[in-house]
Protein backbone atom coordinates (compact mmCIF):
# COMPACT_ATOMS: atom_id res chain seq x y z
CA UNK A 1 0.00 0.00 0.00
CA UNK A 2 2.84 2.40 0.78
CA UNK A 3 4.40 1.78 -2.66
CA UNK A 4 1.03 2.40 -4.35
CA UNK A 5 0.60 5.64 -2.39
CA UNK A 6 4.04 6.85 -3.47
CA UNK A 7 3.25 6.00 -7.09
CA UNK A 8 -0.07 7.91 -6.97
CA UNK A 9 1.73 10.82 -5.33
CA UNK A 10 4.26 10.99 -8.15
CA UNK A 11 1.54 10.47 -10.76
CA UNK A 12 -0.64 13.39 -9.79
CA UNK A 13 2.33 15.73 -9.60
CA UNK A 14 3.57 14.59 -13.01
CA UNK A 15 0.15 15.22 -14.51
CA UNK A 16 0.16 18.70 -13.03
CA UNK A 17 3.43 19.49 -14.79
CA UNK A 18 2.10 18.09 -18.05
CA UNK A 19 -0.98 20.31 -17.93
CA UNK A 20 1.10 23.42 -17.48
CA UNK A 21 3.68 22.60 -20.15
CA UNK A 22 0.95 21.86 -22.67
CA UNK A 23 -0.41 25.35 -22.08
CA UNK A 24 2.95 26.82 -23.04
CA UNK A 25 3.14 24.66 -26.14
CA UNK A 26 0.47 26.97 -27.50
CA UNK A 27 2.99 29.86 -27.09
CA UNK A 28 0.61 32.69 -28.08
CA UNK A 29 2.97 34.90 -30.06
CA UNK A 30 1.81 38.11 -31.77
CA UNK A 31 3.87 39.49 -34.68
CA UNK A 32 4.98 35.93 -35.41
CA UNK A 33 5.24 36.52 -39.20
CA UNK A 34 6.57 40.09 -39.11
CA UNK A 35 9.40 40.66 -41.59
CA UNK A 36 12.90 41.34 -40.30
CA UNK A 37 15.47 43.25 -42.38
CA UNK A 38 18.56 41.43 -43.55
CA UNK A 39 21.86 42.19 -41.85
CA UNK A 40 20.37 42.34 -38.35
CA UNK A 41 20.24 39.83 -35.50
CA UNK A 42 18.03 39.86 -32.43
CA UNK A 43 18.67 38.51 -28.96
CA UNK A 44 16.17 38.60 -26.13
CA UNK A 45 15.50 37.54 -22.57
CA UNK A 46 12.18 37.06 -20.85
CA UNK A 47 10.57 36.25 -17.51
CA UNK A 48 7.15 34.70 -16.90
CA UNK A 49 5.26 34.09 -13.67
CA UNK A 50 2.48 31.52 -13.88
CA UNK A 51 -0.04 30.46 -11.25
CA UNK A 52 -3.23 28.45 -11.42
CA UNK A 53 -5.28 25.38 -10.58
CA UNK A 54 -4.77 21.83 -11.77
CA UNK A 55 -7.67 19.36 -12.08
CA UNK A 56 -7.40 15.57 -11.95
CA UNK A 57 -9.51 12.48 -12.32
CA UNK A 58 -11.31 12.13 -8.94
CA UNK A 59 -10.16 8.49 -8.77
CA UNK A 60 -6.60 9.72 -8.15
CA UNK A 61 -7.65 11.36 -4.90
CA UNK A 62 -5.86 14.63 -5.76
CA UNK A 63 -7.65 17.80 -4.68
CA UNK A 64 -7.03 21.55 -4.39
CA UNK A 65 -3.86 21.32 -6.50
CA UNK A 66 -2.18 24.63 -7.33
CA UNK A 67 0.80 25.48 -9.49
CA UNK A 68 3.30 28.36 -9.31
CA UNK A 69 6.18 28.73 -11.73
CA UNK A 70 8.94 31.18 -12.57
CA UNK A 71 10.29 30.77 -16.09
CA UNK A 72 13.22 32.47 -17.80
CA UNK A 73 14.03 32.28 -21.49
CA UNK A 74 16.86 33.39 -23.77
CA UNK A 75 16.29 33.71 -27.52
CA UNK A 76 18.18 34.45 -30.72
CA UNK A 77 16.72 35.33 -34.14
CA UNK A 78 18.54 35.73 -37.45
CA UNK A 79 16.89 36.52 -40.82
CA UNK A 80 18.48 35.42 -44.11
CA UNK A 81 17.74 35.11 -47.81
CA UNK A 82 16.65 31.75 -49.23
CA UNK A 83 15.51 31.26 -52.86
CA UNK A 84 14.83 34.99 -53.10
CA UNK A 85 12.50 34.68 -50.10
CA UNK A 86 12.84 36.02 -46.57
CA UNK A 87 13.67 33.29 -44.06
CA UNK A 88 14.70 33.26 -40.41
CA UNK A 89 15.91 30.94 -37.69
CA UNK A 90 14.86 31.21 -34.03
CA UNK A 91 16.61 29.57 -31.06
CA UNK A 92 14.90 29.47 -27.66
CA UNK A 93 16.40 28.14 -24.39
CA UNK A 94 14.10 28.02 -21.30
CA UNK A 95 14.89 27.71 -17.60
CA UNK A 96 12.20 27.03 -15.00
CA UNK A 97 11.58 26.89 -11.26
CA UNK A 98 8.17 25.35 -10.55
CA UNK A 99 6.19 24.19 -7.52
CA UNK A 100 3.03 22.09 -7.17
CA UNK A 101 0.98 21.84 -3.98
CA UNK A 102 -2.18 19.96 -3.13
CA UNK A 103 -3.93 17.23 -1.22
CA UNK A 104 -3.47 13.55 -2.03
CA UNK A 105 -6.00 11.37 -0.19
CA UNK A 106 -6.38 14.28 2.22
CA UNK A 107 -2.65 14.58 2.95
CA UNK A 108 -0.73 17.78 2.00
CA UNK A 109 1.83 17.13 -0.75
CA UNK A 110 4.24 19.39 -2.66
CA UNK A 111 7.15 19.12 -5.05
CA UNK A 112 9.55 21.62 -6.66
CA UNK A 113 11.79 21.40 -9.72
CA UNK A 114 14.45 23.87 -10.94
CA UNK A 115 16.56 23.57 -14.07
CA UNK A 116 16.65 23.84 -17.86
CA UNK A 117 13.64 22.77 -19.90
CA UNK A 118 13.81 21.55 -23.50
CA UNK A 119 15.23 24.05 -26.04
CA UNK A 120 13.61 24.76 -29.41
CA UNK A 121 14.88 25.68 -32.88
CA UNK A 122 12.48 27.00 -35.53
CA UNK A 123 13.04 27.65 -39.22
CA UNK A 124 10.57 29.98 -41.01
CA UNK A 125 10.07 30.99 -44.63
CA UNK A 126 7.83 33.84 -45.83
CA UNK A 127 6.32 32.82 -49.16
CA UNK A 128 4.93 36.28 -49.92
CA UNK A 129 5.15 39.82 -48.61
CA UNK A 130 8.24 42.02 -48.38
CA UNK A 131 11.32 40.72 -50.21
CA UNK A 132 14.56 39.96 -48.33
CA UNK A 133 16.04 43.46 -48.09
CA UNK A 134 17.84 45.70 -45.63
CA UNK A 135 16.31 48.07 -43.05
CA UNK A 136 15.98 51.08 -45.39
CA UNK A 137 14.43 49.09 -48.23
CA UNK A 138 12.00 47.34 -45.86
CA UNK A 139 10.84 50.70 -44.51
CA UNK A 140 10.28 51.96 -48.07
CA UNK A 141 8.26 48.83 -48.89
CA UNK A 142 5.97 49.44 -45.92
CA UNK A 143 5.46 53.09 -46.91
CA UNK A 144 4.69 52.17 -50.53
CA UNK A 145 2.45 49.22 -49.57
CA UNK A 146 0.17 50.22 -46.67
CA UNK A 147 -2.02 47.17 -47.41
CA UNK A 148 -0.43 43.76 -48.05
CA UNK A 149 -0.48 40.16 -46.86
CA UNK A 150 2.37 37.85 -45.89
CA UNK A 151 2.03 34.06 -46.01
CA UNK A 152 4.57 31.90 -44.23
CA UNK A 153 5.46 28.36 -43.18
CA UNK A 154 7.77 27.09 -40.48
CA UNK A 155 9.13 23.98 -38.84
CA UNK A 156 9.98 23.94 -35.13
CA UNK A 157 11.84 21.15 -33.34
CA UNK A 158 12.01 20.85 -29.56
CA UNK A 159 15.03 18.84 -28.45
CA UNK A 160 15.12 16.49 -25.40
CA UNK A 161 17.99 18.30 -23.70
CA UNK A 162 16.13 19.52 -20.61
CA UNK A 163 16.53 18.12 -17.11
CA UNK A 164 15.16 14.56 -17.03
CA UNK A 165 15.43 11.64 -14.60
CA UNK A 166 13.90 8.28 -15.52
CA UNK A 167 13.26 7.45 -11.86
CA UNK A 168 11.05 10.53 -11.41
CA UNK A 169 7.65 11.34 -12.86
CA UNK A 170 8.16 15.09 -12.55
CA UNK A 171 10.73 16.40 -15.01
CA UNK A 172 11.36 19.75 -16.67
CA UNK A 173 12.39 17.94 -19.86
CA UNK A 174 10.07 15.63 -21.77
CA UNK A 175 12.76 13.19 -23.03
CA UNK A 176 11.24 13.28 -26.53
CA UNK A 177 11.43 15.34 -29.69
CA UNK A 178 8.48 17.55 -30.57
CA UNK A 179 8.14 18.35 -34.28
CA UNK A 180 5.81 21.23 -35.06
CA UNK A 181 4.99 22.37 -38.62
CA UNK A 182 3.19 25.72 -38.84
CA UNK A 183 1.48 27.80 -41.51
CA UNK A 184 0.15 31.30 -41.11
CA UNK A 185 -0.52 34.72 -42.49
CA UNK A 186 -0.51 38.34 -41.43
CA UNK A 187 -2.58 41.00 -43.23
CA UNK A 188 -1.57 44.65 -42.85
CA UNK A 189 -3.77 47.67 -43.44
CA UNK A 190 -2.36 50.94 -42.21
CA UNK A 191 -1.67 50.81 -38.50
CA UNK A 192 -3.59 47.54 -38.10
CA UNK A 193 -2.62 43.93 -38.73
CA UNK A 194 -4.35 40.57 -38.32
CA UNK A 195 -2.52 37.27 -37.85
CA UNK A 196 -3.69 33.66 -38.04
CA UNK A 197 -1.49 30.60 -37.43
CA UNK A 198 -2.28 26.89 -37.42
CA UNK A 199 0.04 24.10 -36.34
CA UNK A 200 0.29 20.41 -35.48
CA UNK A 201 2.58 19.01 -32.78
CA UNK A 202 3.99 15.51 -33.35
CA UNK A 203 5.63 13.73 -30.40
CA UNK A 204 8.26 11.01 -30.61
CA UNK A 205 8.10 8.20 -28.05
CA UNK A 206 9.60 8.53 -24.59
CA UNK A 207 11.32 5.15 -24.42
CA UNK A 208 12.72 5.80 -20.95
CA UNK A 209 9.51 6.70 -19.13
CA UNK A 210 8.99 6.06 -15.41
CA UNK A 211 9.70 2.46 -14.32
CA UNK A 212 11.23 1.56 -17.72
CA UNK A 213 7.95 2.10 -19.56
CA UNK A 214 7.33 3.46 -23.07
CA UNK A 215 5.06 6.48 -23.38
CA UNK A 216 3.51 7.47 -26.70
CA UNK A 217 1.50 10.61 -27.44
CA UNK A 218 -1.05 11.44 -30.11
CA UNK A 219 -0.60 14.69 -32.09
CA UNK A 220 -1.91 18.01 -30.79
CA UNK A 221 -3.65 20.53 -33.04
CA UNK A 222 -3.44 24.25 -32.29
CA UNK A 223 -4.28 27.63 -33.75
CA UNK A 224 -3.84 31.22 -32.64
CA UNK A 225 -5.01 34.59 -33.90
CA UNK A 226 -4.02 38.18 -33.13
CA UNK A 227 -5.34 41.66 -33.83
CA UNK A 228 -2.52 44.21 -33.57
CA UNK A 229 -2.53 48.01 -33.58
CA UNK A 230 0.55 50.20 -34.07
CA UNK A 231 0.53 53.52 -32.20
CA UNK A 232 3.02 55.87 -33.81
CA UNK A 233 6.56 54.56 -34.21
CA UNK A 234 7.17 53.31 -30.68
CA UNK A 235 4.09 51.54 -29.28
CA UNK A 236 1.97 48.58 -30.32
CA UNK A 237 -0.75 46.52 -28.63
CA UNK A 238 -2.50 43.25 -29.42
CA UNK A 239 -5.40 41.07 -28.34
CA UNK A 240 -4.97 37.34 -28.95
CA UNK A 241 -6.87 34.07 -28.77
CA UNK A 242 -5.89 30.45 -29.30
CA UNK A 243 -7.04 26.88 -28.89
CA UNK A 244 -5.27 23.53 -28.69
CA UNK A 245 -6.55 19.96 -28.44
CA UNK A 246 -5.07 16.47 -28.47
CA UNK A 247 -1.95 14.78 -27.04
CA UNK A 248 -3.63 11.73 -25.47
CA UNK A 249 -1.01 9.34 -24.10
CA UNK A 250 -0.45 5.59 -24.29
CA UNK A 251 1.82 3.94 -21.69
CA UNK A 252 2.95 0.37 -22.46
CA UNK A 253 0.10 0.06 -24.99
CA UNK A 254 -2.49 1.13 -22.41
CA UNK A 255 -4.56 4.12 -23.56
CA UNK A 256 -5.03 7.00 -21.09
CA UNK A 257 -8.07 9.25 -21.38
CA UNK A 258 -5.95 12.38 -20.81
CA UNK A 259 -6.52 14.45 -23.95
CA UNK A 260 -5.80 18.17 -23.44
CA UNK A 261 -8.00 21.01 -24.63
CA UNK A 262 -7.25 24.61 -23.70
CA UNK A 263 -8.67 27.97 -24.75
CA UNK A 264 -6.10 30.76 -24.45
CA UNK A 265 -6.53 34.55 -24.48
CA UNK A 266 -3.87 37.23 -24.16
CA UNK A 267 -3.28 40.97 -24.06
CA UNK A 268 0.12 42.42 -25.02
CA UNK A 269 1.70 45.85 -25.23
CA UNK A 270 5.14 46.66 -26.59
CA UNK A 271 7.42 49.66 -26.85
CA UNK A 272 10.60 50.29 -28.83
CA UNK A 273 13.34 52.61 -27.56
CA UNK A 274 16.94 53.63 -28.20
CA UNK A 275 16.47 52.85 -31.88
CA UNK A 276 17.22 49.12 -31.61
CA UNK A 277 15.58 47.81 -28.43
CA UNK A 278 12.10 46.76 -27.39
CA UNK A 279 10.14 45.54 -24.38
CA UNK A 280 6.86 43.64 -24.19
CA UNK A 281 4.43 43.08 -21.32
CA UNK A 282 1.74 40.42 -21.72
CA UNK A 283 -1.03 38.76 -19.72
CA UNK A 284 -2.06 35.22 -20.78
CA UNK A 285 -5.08 33.31 -19.51
CA UNK A 286 -5.44 29.61 -20.28
CA UNK A 287 -8.65 27.76 -19.43
CA UNK A 288 -9.05 23.99 -19.67
CA UNK A 289 -12.07 22.78 -21.60
CA UNK A 290 -12.05 19.34 -19.98
CA UNK A 291 -12.54 17.97 -16.47
CA UNK A 292 -8.85 17.04 -16.39
CA UNK A 293 -6.46 19.88 -17.14
CA UNK A 294 -5.34 23.24 -15.80
CA UNK A 295 -6.46 26.86 -15.67
CA UNK A 296 -3.60 29.35 -15.35
CA UNK A 297 -2.71 33.03 -15.39
CA UNK A 298 0.66 34.21 -16.71
CA UNK A 299 2.44 37.57 -16.62
CA UNK A 300 5.24 37.86 -19.15
CA UNK A 301 7.95 40.51 -19.58
CA UNK A 302 10.51 40.38 -22.39
CA UNK A 303 13.37 42.57 -23.62
CA UNK A 304 15.10 42.34 -27.01
CA UNK A 305 17.83 44.15 -28.92
CA UNK A 306 18.73 44.30 -32.62
CA UNK A 307 22.37 44.35 -33.71
CA UNK A 308 24.48 43.80 -36.81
Amino acid sequence: MKQLSLYKNSLFLFLGFFCVTQTFSQDVEPRRWASMPLGLNAIGVGYAYTSGDVFFDPLLGAEDVTYKGNSFVASYVRPFKLWNKLARVDVLVPFSSSKWQGLLSGEPTSVQRTGFADPRIRFSLNLSGPPPVGPKELQEYRLNNPVFTTFGVSMAITFPFGEYFNDKLINLGANRFIIRPQAGLVHYWGAWSFELTGSVLFFTNNNDFFNNQVQKKDPMFAFQTHLIRQFGKKYWASVSAGYNQGASSVVNQQFNDDQRANFVTALSIGRSFAGNQGIKLAYIFSDTQRDVGSTTNTLLLTWSILFK
